[in-house]
């Protein structure tokens, strides 16, 4: 049995946007910042996140030690940082909550 045309466009139009947001995420944990891959962006989240942030995670500042820490500095006026639910403050913190060096103009 066939399954009729407009069957077949509205399977697609229901699945179409599940694969594509299934792709945009590999892609988005595939793609690194800074040194830094989107595994280690996420672990890192809950420390920069208000109201109440946990201290860092030893994955996120093992993470962040193998980071370009002068690069992560350039974003701390960008208006991504908020839109992602970021606190650019807390943010600054991290290298010195995971005992890490930074650089001085951060």
């Amino acid at each position: 049995m066939q399954i009729p045309l407009f069957q077949k466009v509205a399977i697609l139009a229901i699945l179409l946007p599940i694969i594509i947001g299934n792709i945009s995420i590999h892609v988005t944990y595939a793609q690194t910042v800074c040194g830094m891959s989107g595994e280690d962006l996420m672990a890192c989240k809950p420390a920069v996140t208000l109201p109440h942030p946990p201290p860092p995670s030893g994955r996120c500042c093992s993470a962040l030690a193998h980071a370009d820490i002068r690069c992560l500095c350039t974003y701390k006026n960008s208006k991504l940082l908020p839109s992602l639910g970021i606190d650019p403050n807390l943010a600054i913190q991290l290298p010195d909550k995971c005992k890490l060096p930074h650089p001085a103009h951060c």
